[in-house]
């Protein structure tokens, strides 16, 4: 096994006038950040905290690269977690996520603008990438109301002046997510419009040497957060009484309380509920001697998503044969499909040369064998053998890609599914297990 930067080096949280991670140590910054919190667990782990501005400017020249490459104009985004990306600013990022009210351009000259509510343009002024602040992208319905035709011609003008003045001449505009006037309008001032989301994907799906200092310190926030979770679950459930969300609702705490973001899904199910998978949690009362099943889809801090799953037994008794006969399964799928990462070898072949489930679980595997995880689940996908479109995803896996390798174990009309899943690291020899949580070890048939 490789010796890693990680397990060697030390930090200081503290330096004066700047944080350990290149903010302000003022008590105001404007961005989000960890809590004292997670600085100081951080520090008793030895992880070294990355350097934000750092992080920042290769994220900015790594998009603005990637637009040249394409001999494009620009790129316009409006999906709120490619803004994080290029600008690492926030904005009530949930609500924009269906009422997008957020624009960044990205000149092929590195000339970025971006287009905030209009009480708030400061949240981007920490970031000096980030060259003028407007507002007038909000193209929806509740906003603009019968008008919105009117307000996207003012802000496809506004676009096009720009690309006129920092990349004149051409016409290519790269767009992720775009509201429908907002595309006639753009279309209307000449642009033609090219596909943003192949840009931003593969872009992101090579994290630099902050992104992965940030990464493991956002996977041991959430590793702790699930430790309370599973703390509670374990001393709580034999008393009665408690229901899937109350244990739900300990990862959502550790989560914030460690300057964390959000949580994407509900999925944690126990008992019968967890199978079919998916199963979004509820009220039910979680019952001693259980399963209880989870899937983290955490925004953790600086906005890195951790996205693990475990599986624990919850009891005084020992779970049934088939039980830790499928989590023996689920866990050689996700190891030996993670002794085939490194760099160079394709998706493709990963798809030919995996693990392959027993029969019985087939049916309802899960939806993909792996995917890549940033900002949350990111290109590329990993599909199974049956599931796989040729050509879809022809690519070689690089270094500083950061993929997720699943299993989902059940049987159709079985009563318990066992779900896994680990967060790896693309290192330049092979890969890196960023997900250091234990398996439940009585599922696991020890004892």
């Amino acid at each position: 096994m490789n010796r890693h930067y990680r397990d060697t080096r030390k930090i200081d949280p503290t330096r004066g006038d700047r944080l350990g991670d290149n903010t302000p140590n003022d008590a105001d910054r404007i961005e989000i950040g960890p809590t004292q919190m997670a600085y100081a667990e951080w520090a008793a782990a030895g992880l070294e905290l990355p350097d934000l501005q750092v992080m920042r400017r290769f994220r900015w020249e790594r998009l603005t690269a990637a637009v040249v490459a394409r001999d494009y104009a620009g790129l316009l985004m409006f999906d709120p977690l490619n803004i994080r990306y290029a600008t690492d600013s926030t904005n009530m990022q949930l609500w924009n996520t269906h009422n997008p009210f957020r624009a960044v351009l990205l000149c092929a000259d590195g000339y970025m603008v971006i287009w905030d509510y209009k009480n708030s343009p400061f949240l981007s002024s920490f970031n000096p990438l980030v060259r003028e602040a407007r507002s007038g992208a909000d193209l929806f319905y509740f906003d603009r109301g019968d008008k919105v035709d009117v307000a996207a011609d003012v802000f496809a003008r506004d676009v096009a002046g720009l690309l006129a003045e920092h990349a004149p001449g051409n016409r290519r505009l790269a767009v992720d997510k775009v509201m429908l006037h907002g595309l006639r309008a753009l279309e209307a001032q000449g642009l033609d419009i090219m596909e943003g989301e192949e840009v931003t994907e593969k872009t992101r799906a090579v994290k630099g040497p902050d992104e992965i200092r940030a990464m493991r310190c956002a996977s041991h926030a959430c590793e702790a957060a699930v430790a309370e979770m599973e703390r509670f679950t374990r001393a709580a459930v034999p008393g009665g009484g408690v229901s899937e969300d109350d244990i739900w609702a300990e990862l959502h705490a550790g989560n914030i309380r460690r300057g964390g973001e959000w949580i994407e899904t509900r999925l944690l199910a126990s008992g019968p509920r967890s199978n079919p998978w998916f199963q979004e949690c509820g009220p039910r009362i979680v019952q001693n001697n259980e399963i209880v099943a989870f899937d983290t889809d955490l925004i953790g801090s600086y906005g890195i998503c951790v996205d693990i799953s475990r599986t624990w037994w919850i009891g005084d008794a020992r779970p049934r044969a088939d039980m830790v006969a499928a989590m023996r399964h689920a866990h050689e799928h996700i190891m030996a499909n993670m002794e085939m990462l490194k760099p160079g070898v394709t998706i493709p072949e990963l798809i030919a040369g995996c693990h392959r489930l027993d029969d019985r679980y087939q049916a309802q595997k899960y939806g993909c064998m792996m995917h890549g995880v940033g900002l949350c689940d990111e290109w590329p996908l990993v599909a199974y053998p049956d599931k796989a479109v040729a050509g879809a995803f022809d690519y070689a896996l690089e270094p500083g890609m950061v993929l997720c390798v699943e299993a989902l174990v059940g049987e159709v009309g079985g009563d318990f599914s066992i779900k896994l899943e680990d967060q790896v690291l693309i290192t330049e020899d092979g890969y890196e297990n960023l997900t250091r949580y234990p398996f439940d070890a009585a599922l696991m048939g020890a004892g």
